[in-house]
C-alpha cells in the first residue's frame, strides 16, 4: 500500500499530472502519471492511500485514455476508416486490446463510420477530381471499406454524372494538337478513359455521338507529320519501293486510311527514292 504525497502538473502538458508516492525509506517517489479525466474518475488526491492492484487499474486506464487521445487527434485532419484507424494504432504499438476498445468506442461516439466516410469519399471525389467510379471503388477498398459498402456509396455516381464528366474529358481531348491519325486519338480516349474508371459503355456512347466527319485538313497534318519521320528514319538504308513499303506500313500501323497513304506518298516520295 502506498500513499499519494503530491500531486503536480507537468510543465509541457498541463492536463498531465505527475504522481509521486511514499517510499520505503518515509520519504517520496515518483509514482506514475495520469490524465485529468482519469485522475478525476478515480478522485486521486493527496494523502490517499493506493493498492497495488490499483494502482495497476489506474495506469490501464490512462494508457487506454492516451491511445483514445491519439485516435481523436488522427481523426482531427478528417474522416478515417476503421482500417486506417487500426493500422495508426498498431503503428504507434498501441496495445491490442486497447486498439479494439478505441475503436469500439469511437464506433458508439460515432465518430468512425465506414459508411459515412465512403459516401464522403465519394461525393469529393466526383467534385473535386476526374476519376470514374472504378478507380474510386479500388481506392475504397484499398483503405478497408468493405465492397458491399463502397458498391452503396458509389450508387450516387450515377450514369448521367459520368456522361457528362466523360464528355468534359472528351472535349478537352480534341482541343489538344492533333498530330496523330483520327482512328488512333479514337483508340487513346477510349483506352484513356477506360483507364480512368468509367464504364466502358458510357464510354463509348459518348465516342459514338462525336462527329463522323473527319477533319481532313488535321488528317493530312498529322499523316504529313508522321510520314516525313518514317522518311526521314529509313531513307539512309531504303529507296524505291522497300521505303514506301516501310513508310506505308508504318503509316497504317499509326491508323491511317490506305487511300490518304497512297496521297502522301505520291505527293512526298519519289518512286526512285
Amino acid at each position: 500500500m502506498s500513499k499519494i504525497t503530491r500531486i503536480t502538473t507537468q510543465k509541457k502538458t498541463h492536463q498531465r499530472y505527475n504522481i509521486f508516492l511514499t517510499d520505503d525509506n518515509k520519504g517520496e517517489r515518483y509514482g506514475f502519471s495520469v490524465d485529468e479525466s482519469v485522475l478525476i474518475h478515480f478522485q486521486l488526491r493527496k494523502g490517499m492511500e493506493i493498492s497495488d492492484s490499483m494502482m495497476d487499474a489506474i495506469k490501464r486506464s490512462d494508457s487506454m485514455y492516451q491511445s483514445y487521445t491519439l485516435a481523436i487527434r488522427y481523426l482531427s485532419f478528417r474522416m478515417r476508416t476503421k482500417k486506417e484507424i487500426e493500422d495508426y494504432l498498431t503503428k504507434k504499438e498501441v496495445d491490442q486490446a486497447h486498439i479494439v476498445s478505441v475503436m469500439d468506442k469511437l464506433v458508439e461516439e460515432q465518430l468512425l463510420n465506414d459508411h459515412q466516410f465512403a459516401d464522403m469519399f465519394v461525393r469529393s471525389r466526383i467534385n473535386t477530381s476526374t476519376k470514374g467510379p472504378a478507380i474510386i471503388k479500388q481506392e475504397l477498398l484499398k483503405k478497408g471499406v468493405e465492397e458491399n459498402i463502397a458498391d452503396d456509396a458509389l450508387k450516387q455516381f450515377s450514369y448521367a454524372i459520368q456522361y457528362d464528366k466523360v464528355k468534359k474529358l472528351v472535349e478537352k481531348k480534341q482541343q489538344q494538337k492533333k498530330t496523330e491519325s483520327y482512328k488512333k486519338r479514337l483508340q487513346k480516349m477510349q483506352t484513356f478513359l477506360q483507364q480512368k474508371g468509367y464504364d466502358k459503355s458510357v464510354v463509348q456512347t459518348v465516342v459514338q455521338e462525336l462527329p463522323s466527319a473527319i477533319d481532313r485538313n488535321a488528317e493530312w497534318d498529322a499523316i504529313t507529320h508522321h510520314g516525313e519521320k518514317l522518311k526521314k528514319k529509313h531513307a539512309m538504308k531504303r529507296t524505291g519501293f522497300e521505303l514506301r513499303q516501310k513508310i506505308t506500313e508504318g503509316l497504317y500501323r499509326k491508323g491511317f486510311s490506305f487511300e490518304l497513304i497512297q496521297q502522301y506518298l505520291e505527293r512526298h516520295v519519289d518512286d526512285k527514292e
